[in-house]
């Protein structure tokens, strides 16, 4: 994926994809367009992985300051995330779409290797869990915790609930946990409203009532 690097502030409203891995898969914009990368450096990641509240403030704080230490190391272990996200996003948008996915597993299962090396086996109550910590995966912690928890995601994917955004300049994917399953939208106010305000237009064009300037 070629996509334009741009800083962006992230807010609740961009953590919509129902799991922290697609959260990640996220942090890409208008993939049905001109795709916008909006993690434009690791400390704009580690800002992503505070609101998300999925990772332990102490460790971000341990790999902040690693990164102003190591801001090449940094800048490498980004790049090594923005790969785990582009390998899942292929895969998931191949499982969605019924296409084969063979050449995406690849990929996703290099990183997940790589997160298992450095990874212990511990257990969470009876259950046996792999985890990583920043003193095994220094700045690649975040990399090796998202390809886990990819894992775990994947093994217990709802495939029929799993989306993607047919909103225009969006491309997200996103888990329906709606009641009846047929939420169509990321987000009803963003997209979900932005359609609305097209079809609108568009019928007031057609019943020959000016609707003013078009939506944007």
């Amino acid at each position: 994926m070629t996509a334009t690097i741009r800083p962006h502030t992230f807010r609740p409203r961009d953590l919509v994809g129902g799991h922290v891995v697609i959260d990640l898969v996220n942090t890409v914009t208008a993939r049905d367009a001109e795709s916008v990368d909006w993690l434009d450096g690791y400390p704009r990641l580690l800002e992503w992985a505070a609101l998300t509240g999925h990772f332990a403030p102490a460790d971000l704080t341990a790999l902040r300051g690693l990164a102003e230490s190591d801001p090449d190391g940094a800048e490498q272990a980004l790049a090594r995330t923005r790969e785990l996200r582009e390998a899942l996003h292929d895969l998931l948008t191949a499982l969605i779409h019924q296409d084969a996915p063979a050449e995406a597993v690849e990929r996703v299962e290099t990183h997940w290797k790589q997160a298992v090396a450095r990874a212990r086996l511990a257990l969470h109550g009876t259950a046996p869990e792999l985890r990583v910590d920043v003193g095994t995966s220094g700045l690649d912690h975040l990399h090796h915790e998202l390809a886990l928890r990819a894992f775990d995601l994947l093994r217990e994917l709802p495939l029929e609930r799993t989306r993607v955004c047919p909103g225009m300049r969006c491309g997200w994917v996103f888990l329906d946990s709606s009641r009846g399953g047929r939420r169509r939208w990321c987000s009803m106010a963003t997209c979900g409203n932005s359609a609305k305000g097209r079809t609108h237009y568009r019928r007031k064009q057609a019943d020959g009532t000016d609707p003013g300037p078009g939506p944007q």
